[in-house]
């Protein structure tokens, strides 16, 4: 069976979680996205599956900008993870460009993300700061948005929240 990413549902939460577990350090991802599946915080959720298996998993959640008005929130990447056997196949990447598909779908203006500066320039990510954007976790280069929309991202830029439950990790 060939490789499909769909939208989660109820019986892959396990199945998510080890998928985390295996990609990460740490079990912290895996219990962020519990907590935001807990919270109906989780927005967007995507499986990578093959062969009946889920070997990748992507996950959005809405951000919000201070000063801004709800309408104004944009979503957040994060996590995505992909097997360790399966990575450096282009299956993150394919996680991403699907995944960004579904909340330009969904109406999101603009996705923010903390991660490597080079890999998420691939995908049309810039510096959040020279859209005066700023985040809660004090870094520059690695916090990235990509303008859905045009005309989404606040003007007067702000500083970009994550729900309550990233305040739980230190991620």
């Amino acid at each position: 069976m060939p490789l499909s990413i769909r939208p989660e549902d109820p019986a892959d939460t396990a199945a998510i979680r080890r998928v985390l577990e295996a990609a990460f350090p740490t079990a912290d991802e895996a219990r962020l996205v519990e907590r935001l599946r807990d919270g109906c915080h989780l927005a967007i959720s995507l499986v990578a599956e093959e062969d009946g298996a889920i070997v990748g998993h992507i996950a959005f959640s809405p951000v919000q900008v201070d000063g801004a008005s709800p309408a104004e929130g944009g979503i957040g990447l994060a996590p995505v993870a992909v097997l360790p056997d399966r990575q450096r196949q282009g299956l993150g990447g394919r996680l991403i460009r699907e995944g960004l598909a579904a909340c330009e779908r969904a109406g999101y203006g603009f996705v923010v993300v903390l991660g490597e500066p080079a890999y998420y320039r691939r995908f049309g990510f810039d510096r959040a700061d020279r859209r005066g954007l700023g985040n809660e976790y004090g870094v520059a280069e690695e916090f990235r948005v990509l303008e859905l929309k045009e005309g989404s991202i606040p003007a007067s830029g702000g500083v970009v929240r994550y729900g309550p439950e990233f305040a739980e990790f230190s991620l």
